[in-house]
């Protein structure tokens, strides 16, 4: 069985909630959760499979705690990684910046050598404009939690259906 990590960046709590659940639903999987502030370089080597996640900040920021672990990111070897995405972000307070962060790190690992998976369909969401949406998808799922707590747990498991068997190929 591949190995997973879920790496993410959580200031006020939603994107490690989105994180565990995403975990949970993970299973039968070889799964360990990592908050971005305290990852070892090698952590991006020792696993095969990668669930990357931030929340957005201010006006399309990524989370403080990864602007110091970007680099890093950056700096891996992630060729034959399989890697997908999740971003956080509030669509009604920030239409125009609307998970950004997840945009960022999209943008950080694309043309790595990576097998990129989990694109998610934009329809459904109100937001203005976003740095993760690639020709009518996300880079990956978008959860706002702040207004639409209510579409996670669907939206996840519609997500992950999409990718899951890929985990372990």
């Amino acid at each position: 069985m591949k190995k997973t990590a879920i790496i993410f960046g959580s200031t006020t709590g939603n994107a490690e909630t989105v994180a565990e659940k995403i975990a949970e639903k993970l299973i039968n999987n070889d799964v360990t959760l990592i908050e971005v502030s305290k990852l070892k370089s090698t952590d991006f080597d020792d696993y095969q499979n990668l669930i990357l996640g931030t929340s957005t900040w201010g006006l399309g920021d990524l989370q403080d705690d990864w602007d110091g672990k970007l680099s890093v990111l950056e700096n891996s070897n992630l060729n034959g990684k399989t890697i997908a995405f999740f971003g956080t972000g509030d669509s009604s307070s920030y239409p125009d910046t609307f998970v950004d962060g997840m945009g960022i790190l999209y943008e950080t690992v694309s043309g790595k050598g990576a097998n990129l998976v989990g694109q998610f369909p934009a329809d459904g969401y109100s937001y203005d404009a976003s740095r993760a949406e690639i020709d009518g998808h996300f880079a990956g799922v978008a959860i706002d939690e702040d207004n639409e707590s209510n579409l996670t747990d669907e939206r996840l498991d519609q997500w992950i259906a999409s990718f899951k068997s890929i985990l372990n190929d």
